[in-house]
C-alpha cells in the first residue's frame, strides 16, 4: 500500500500547488490520467473548502491506496485534506444551488466522482475531508 502526504499554506494560491503535486504523485504511481485528472479535482475541491472554512494556518493533504475495498480490479485511492479547527466545518455537506450562484458545489462535485466521501473528527489536527475515488481499472 502506498501512502504520501504534504502540507502547503491555507491560502488560495495553494491550491493550484496541490493540483499539481497530486498529478505528480500519482504519475509517479503509475496511475492513468483520468485518475490524476479526478484526484487533482477533488483534492483542488477539498483544499478550498478547507481554506475558506476553517482558520488553518496550513492544509495537509494525504493520498493513500485503499486495502480491503469491493473493487475486483485495481486498487481504490482515498484522499484526504486536513486544516487545524477546534470545530466542525462550517460546509458539511453538499446543497442544491441557484444556478446564478458562483460558489458552493465543490461538494457536490466530490460527491459526483468519488465512491465515498466524508468528514471526520482527527485528534490533534481538528477535522479532515476525506473521499474514495475508484481507479479506471477498478470502473472496468
Amino acid at each position: 500500500m502506498r501512502r504520501t502526504d504534504f502540507a502547503l499554506p491555507a491560502r488560495a494560491e495553494s491550491v493550484a500547488k496541490a493540483r499539481r503535486l497530486v498529478r505528480g504523485l500519482l504519475a509517479g504511481w503509475g496511475a492513468d490520467e483520468e485518475t490524476c485528472d479526478t484526484a487533482a479535482l477533488v483534492v483542488s475541491e477539498l483544499f478550498t473548502n478547507t481554506v475558506v472554512h476553517t482558520g488553518s494556518g496550513s492544509v495537509v493533504c494525504e493520498l493513500r491506496e485503499e486495502t480491503g475495498s469491493t473493487a475486483r480490479e485495481g486498487t481504490p485511492l482515498r484522499l484526504e485534506v486536513c486544516g487545524r479547527r477546534p470545530g466542525p466545518p462550517t460546509c458539511p455537506a453538499p446543497r442544491t444551488r441557484l444556478p446564478q450562484e458562483e460558489h458552493g458545489r465543490g461538494l457536490l462535485l466530490v460527491e459526483a466522482v468519488s465512491e465515498a466521501w466524508g468528514i471526520r473528527d482527527v485528534r490533534g489536527c481538528g477535522w479532515s475531508v476525506w473521499a474514495r475515488l475508484p481507479t479506471a481499472a477498478a470502473e472496468r
